[in-house]
């Protein structure tokens, strides 16, 4: 299904866990100089508009984003701050980056990006983002697109898995997928966002994937009120796979501030 479009969503409370620990680990992982690879199996358009008639029809950025940032969750020395507004100052204030915008901030010149989107116009807007020099973009399945280019080179690096779970399978395929690319790749970090939805549709995806036994696994869960009366997902989960350190600390500062929200 290619139905989804981020554009509704961006910035919400669910973006900010996500790219808030996505960029601590990215900036952790670039301390060293050693160069590192960096996937992203369903990448979206890269770059939204918050004050486009889809976002503000939503509320979720002025939720989410615009709220936090009002609250200083977030000084200027997080690497998130710092690559949000580098997005910012060439794209505009009402700009929001999604992940792989995000990414690009943080990696280096010799750090090498693939990313993958199937979405015709999702796709196209990404690949007019970003130069060659910067990206691989591919229209292709993005887990088809891991597998092939695993173990990468270099070896070091960072897969986000960040599928929008429009059907069941996408949740049952996933623990399987993961453990494959495991085996393939034993020092790639794996890091899987999942909605925490009131149907519980991801508890036997989080069972099967704690049921491999992977070295270093953290998992990560805020709360927050629905988006609107009805809407199912009252929450956001990152689930990582050879957690670099020091990001259990930024997630228990995240837990906390989520939890004064509720």
């Amino acid at each position: 299904m290619l139905s989804y479009q981020h554009i509704y969503h961006a910035g919400n409370l669910a973006d900010v866990q996500k790219h808030a620990l996505l960029c601590q680990m990215l900036a952790y992982l670039t301390v060293k100089d050693k160069p590192l690879s960096y996937f992203e199996t369903h990448s979206g358009r890269g770059l939204y508009g918050l004050d486009a008639a889809e976002a503000v029809k939503t509320g979720e950025a002025a939720a989410g984003i615009d709220a936090v940032a009002g609250l200083g969750w977030f000084d200027a020395a997080h690497p998130y701050t710092q690559a949000l507004q580098a997005v910012r100052d060439q794209h505009g204030p009402r700009s929001y980056p999604g992940s792989p915008l995000l990414a690009r901030q943080l990696l280096r010149d010799q750090d090498r990006m693939s990313l993958a989107e199937l979405h015709p116009q999702e796709h196209a807007a990404l690949d007019d983002l970003f130069p060659r020099r910067q990206a691989n973009v591919v229209k292709q399945d993005g887990y088809q697109m891991v597998m092939e280019r695993t173990p990468p080179e270099p070896r070091r690096g960072l897969l986000l898995i960040d599928p929008a779970y429009e059907v069941k399978s996408e949740y049952d395929a996933i623990p399987g997928f993961v453990a494959k690319l495991h085996r393939k790749w034993n020092v790639g970090v794996i890091a899987i966002w999942y909605p925490v939805l009131t149907t519980g549709a991801h508890k036997p995806m989080l069972k099967a994937l704690e049921a491999l036994e992977l070295p270093r696994v953290l998992r990560h869960e805020v709360s927050f009120g629905p988006a609107r009366q009805g809407h199912r997902m009252v929450g956001s989960g990152m689930f990582v796979v050879n957690t670099p350190f020091g990001i259990e600390k930024e997630a228990a500062r995240l837990s906390s501030l989520y939890k004064k929200l509720n």
